[in-house]
């Protein structure tokens, strides 16, 4: 009774300081608000999902939230894939979906100032409307915002030359865990003023404050792209070519891997007809401007070829090239339609793409579960998708062994346990193995320094010492 009484006051005072329409309390609603994409990530039931407009209504729900000593779980558009959005038992889920105004687009400065809630690949749309260029490309542009992509440090395809959104966050407002707005970071090319504290956020999957703007660097547009397509018979020939590409100094603008079980399940979705022609697709790109570009394009090829490709060629079709690159983004929804998926997100070095690959094949085989294969094979970021029939408790238990598996096979050949996707729920236990006690510790005392009350996101990546 006294929880149920605490919950109604909370709602009370919620309703009290946010403007109307701001809350929401429906359970139908609420609903899909509970979880992200993590397909076997547990979930509570929110007390209320907030959908604040302002910096400063974001405030005043912390500050109700910490006099409540309610915690607090930040949500963008609920595309992660580690459980790092979802709701905690009576927490107050606070999306950041309505804050979507792009502020500013500098084209001398080559920043922009965005709201958490602007969508990527809409950010990417109004840049090239002055000649620039957000490199943060993770496959799910065309629906994750900015504010998920700061929280997870979040990756792509063309990260591979240009790096992931660390790279780009320039500075960041926030609110505190004492109910304070800050801002951090800079405008300036350089700056060393203290800590790097917007960097720190960066990755910080919710656990530190809740992100209420974000200055991002920009790039001039670039040059179209040749794109290279390489078709192997087995998927450690695929990571030979990976490791031959590095070897040979080249620095494609993307280089991918999809792998023969995500290839059935696009064409079985969309019929492209790309299953029929190979096992493994390595699909690289190049950037580079003029006659570098085509150089480039032909080393990719030559690689691809010694690396033992059954077929391999240059597109000059630049629709059927896209085309490649769509299936490629297609992937993971494509085989969530066979079953729940439990998705890996191991990075390892780019000349442990090889062994990486086959133990993954041997896990498969040993665990006796499908396990499909896409990659940001460029830079060692796998995404082995393990995938099991809807309500096979059995194949539930292998795959999840498999999981740990392909967890500690990474960290023996020097990798880490995350690239990309986050702890969240999922990782916790790969990110003590990572990391050790000492790092822990130190984690920890960062996380109770910036949340002295526990309330930004508890349980999730790192426990702090208050939660």
């Amino acid at each position: 009774m006294r929880d149920e009484a605490m919950r109604r006051e909370l709602i009370e005072e919620l309703d009290r300081v946010l403007p109307a329409g701001r809350m929401i309390t429906d359970p139908a609603v609420v609903s899909g608000y509970v979880h992200d994409e993590a397909e076997w990530a547990p979930y509570g039931t929110p007390a209320a999902v907030v959908r604040p407009r302002t910096a400063e209504e974001v405030r005043q729900v912390v500050r109700t939230c910490l006099r409540f000593h309610t915690p607090i779980v930040p949500r963008g558009a609920g595309t992660g894939l580690s459980g790092g959005a979802n709701a905690l038992e009576h927490s107050v889920i606070v999306s950041t979906e309505a804050m979507t105004a792009i502020k500013e687009i500098d084209k001398r400065e080559r920043l922009a100032v965005v709201e958490p809630g602007v969508v990527n690949d809409h950010l990417r749309a109004a840049c090239a409307e002055h000649g620039l260029w957000y490199p943060p490309d993770p496959a799910s542009a065309p629906w994750s915002t900015i504010g998920g992509n700061v929280a997870t440090n979040a990756g792509g395809l063309c990260c591979v030359k240009y790096g992931v959104t660390r790279d780009y966050v320039l500075g960041l407002q926030f609110v505190t865990g004492t109910g304070e707005l800050v801002r951090v970071g800079r405008r300036t090319a350089k700056g060393v003023a203290g800590y790097d504290l917007a960097g720190l956020l960066v990755g910080s999957e919710g656990t530190l404050g809740v992100i209420t703007e974000v200055t991002v660097r920009l790039r001039p547009a670039r040059q179209p792209e040749h794109t290279v397509a390489g078709y192997f018979g087995s998927i450690v020939d695929a990571g030979r070519a990976v490791a031959a590409v590095a070897e040979a100094g080249l620095e494609p603008s993307a280089l991918e891997l999809i792998d023969r079980h995500c290839l059935a399940a696009v064409d079985e979705w969309k019929h492209m007809g790309l299953s029929t022609e190979a096992d493994v697709v390595l699909l690289g790109r190049t950037d580079s401007a003029g006659p570098a570009g085509e150089l480039e394009a032909d080393a990719i090829l030559a690689c691809f070829e010694k690396a033992g490709a059954t077929f391999a060629v240059r597109s000059t079709d630049q629709q059927e090239a896209d085309a490649l690159f769509d299936a490629r983004r297609l992937a993971y929804p494509a085989l969530e339609r066979l079953g729940p998926v439990l998705t890996e997100d191991v990075c390892v070095p780019k000349g442990a793409v090889p062994d990486m690959l086959a133990r993954i094949e041997e896990t498969a085989l040993r665990h006796d579960t499908l396990i499909a294969n896409i990659a940001h094979a460029g830079d060692g970021n796998l995404h082995p998708l393990l995938i099991t029939r809807p309500g096979d408790e059995a194949a539930k238990k292998r795959a999840q062994a498999a999981f740990d598996d392909i967890i500690a096979a990474a960290l023996e050949l020097g990798g880490t346990v995350t690239g990309e996707h986050g702890v969240g729920l999922l990782k916790r236990d790969g990110l003590a193995a990572e990391a050790g006690p000492a790092v822990l510790a130190l984690n920890r005392a960062v996380k109770d320094a910036l949340d002295p009350h526990g309330i930004f996101n508890p349980g999730k990546v790192i426990a702090g010492g208050q939660e």
